[in-house]
């Protein structure tokens, strides 16, 4: 199976279809927009978006090491704990629009075996990439796969549309290094303050990920597996393949902010095809974010200055595709109303 290119007849007859909309031609903005994008994600017409999956893949990084977190290690394990028994933002959103939360253990550096969740785990989390590789390329591959497997299950079970979101201390580390390795573009223009680190730390992180993308001998002209195995982590690399299947099954899926959308980064360097099913939910308060969308030329639907991650954002973000898919199988046309 492989992305596909939008049919243009769909595409087409979209746009026909909402201009005979009982409205003013353009008049609902970006979400016509939406609209015909889910057409051809879709390749339906009027496309039914129900049943929302959320997938929260999780799994920790051995940089934090280096101190560039505001929060142990630990605390990934903890927030799956808060995940499971429904407390986290996530669950609170998922429930508001009716989602099911599935979380994903692809890198948990510890025993979580008891938990009720998919049980995935490649390694222990990534090694410090400041010393060297993350992981191999077989792990950041098996990543992958791993994503594009849940996602598969998700749609089997008649979801409709999928979301993404993560867990992983130290993962805007990782994203930031992956960003400026694929873009080209200054460390210090990409790095925030994650998880609410002060400036001395950010500062810190900048000179990290200056070292680590030195030591690692990053160059753009690298396959973009052996890139995300350098400097990477596995929850980046699992969601990356959640986008892929989503777009290979012509199923949409919502991606969520600074993390989530380097996964759309790291599908779109592995599968340029994958780029028109991009739709990213928000942009996030990290710098690297706008350098990010700008790279992919993909315009968020919301700004809420978030930066929490799980998919908070893209679970916000989901009535918006309810309407956009609504409005085509619902709206009366001029013809229904007799004008």
């Amino acid at each position: 199976m492989k992305i596909t290119p939008f049919n243009q007849s769909v595409i087409n007859e979209a746009e026909i279809h909402l201009n005979k909309l009982t409205k003013p031609l353009g008049s609902l903005g970006r979400l016509e927009l939406l609209a015909v994008q889910l057409a051809g994600i879709t390749e339906e017409v009027k496309p039914v978006i129900e049943k929302p999956a959320i997938i929260v893949a999780a799994a920790d990084h051995g940089i934090v090491e280096e101190g560039v977190s505001a929060y142990p290690q630990a605390v990934t394990a903890i927030m799956v704990d808060n995940f499971v028994k429904g407390g986290a933002a996530i669950n609170v959103f998922g429930r508001q629009i009716g989602a099911k939360v599935q979380v994903v253990d692809v890198g948990i550096n510890g025993d979580v075996l008891a938990q009720p969740i998919i049980h995935e785990k490649i390694n222990n989390g990534t090694k410090n990439f400041l010393h060297e590789d993350a992981m191999t390329e077989e792990e950041a591959q098996a990543a992958v796969t791993v994503g594009r497997s849940v996602a598969a299950t998700c749609i089997e079970e008649g979801h409709r549309v999928l979301i993404t979101g993560e867990m992983g201390i130290g993962n805007t580390t990782a994203s930031s290094a992956l960003i400026a390795a694929f873009t080209g573009v200054d460390v210090e223009k990409v790095v925030g303050i994650g998880t609410g680190i002060d400036e001395e730390g950010r500062a810190r992180k900048i000179n990290i990920i200056k070292r680590a993308l030195a030591e690692r001998e990053i160059a753009a002209n690298m396959p973009p597996i052996q890139i995300v195995a350098k400097v990477g982590g596995l929850e980046i690399a699992a969601l990356a393949g959640v986008i892929l299947e989503g777009a290979e099954q012509h199923i949409p899926v919502i991606i969520d902010g600074f993390i989530s959308s380097t996964a759309a980064l790291v599908a779109a360097s592995l599968n340029p095809a994958v780029r028109p099913y991009l739709i990213i939910a928000h942009e996030s308060v990290e710098p690297g974010h706008q350098i990010l969308l700008n790279y992919l030329s993909v315009r968020p639907l919301l700004q809420l200055d978030l930066r929490l991650g799980e998919g908070t954002g893209a679970a916000l973000a989901y009535p918006l595709l309810d309407a956009a898919s609504r409005i085509m199988r619902e709206m009366a046309t001029f013809e229904d109303i007799g004008m």
